[in-house]
């Protein structure tokens, strides 16, 4: 598995990716309450490509999982007590970390969270922080093994879709 900075040649598969994960959850129990055409989307993968900061797992051409890091927090981040002074500068925070559904249970997830773990040390990051919808408990089972740390719990404002609270971890590097 290679994990690269996806390109605007990876849109297609990257929009085909959470299709086939939305198409997935529907049909299975949809612990991160995604929704086709709604989140994540063709737009989000367009959005993080032209930021640079979105990132593919790719294993011999096809996208086996993709993942956003960024500088910018949530705003409800800001009602947190994150134990710790730090700038967004010195942070990466993580957003639609996404595995194909082909690729489940293949150790995938968590070598991609080894590979942002390992990039923010490289970048001299002080900290990762990533949100969780509090009822997706697969994540939030791999977040704790690798080492991330509960925060809080807190509305990130998509109770419209039926998700109210997201728990918070951060792990310090």
């Amino acid at each position: 598995m290679q994990i690269r900075k996806g390109s605007n040649a990876d849109i297609e598969k990257v929009s085909a990716l959470y299709d086939a994960i939305c198409g997935h959850l529907e049909s299975h129990t949809n612990y991160c309450g995604w929704r086709q055409g709604i989140y994540p989307a063709r737009e989000d993968a367009a959005a993080g490509i032209e930021e640079q900061a979105l990132w593919v797992a790719d294993i011999d051409g096809r996208i086996a999982g993709t993942l956003i890091l960024r500088h910018t927090p949530e705003e409800a981040y800001a009602l947190a007590d994150w134990g710790t002074a730090l700038e967004y500068s010195e942070i990466l925070v993580l957003y639609t970390f996404a595995v194909h559904p082909d690729f489940l249970h293949q150790g995938i997830g968590r070598q991609m969270l080894e590979f942002v773990l390992d990039y923010a040390a490289g970048e001299n990051m002080k900290a990762v922080r990533l949100d969780v919808y509090e009822k997706n408990t697969p994540a939030i089972r791999l977040y704790e093994q690798m080492g991330f740390g509960y925060v809080d719990t807190v509305d990130l404002g998509y109770s419209a879709y039926g998700l109210k609270r997201f728990r918070l971890y951060q792990r310090m590097l």
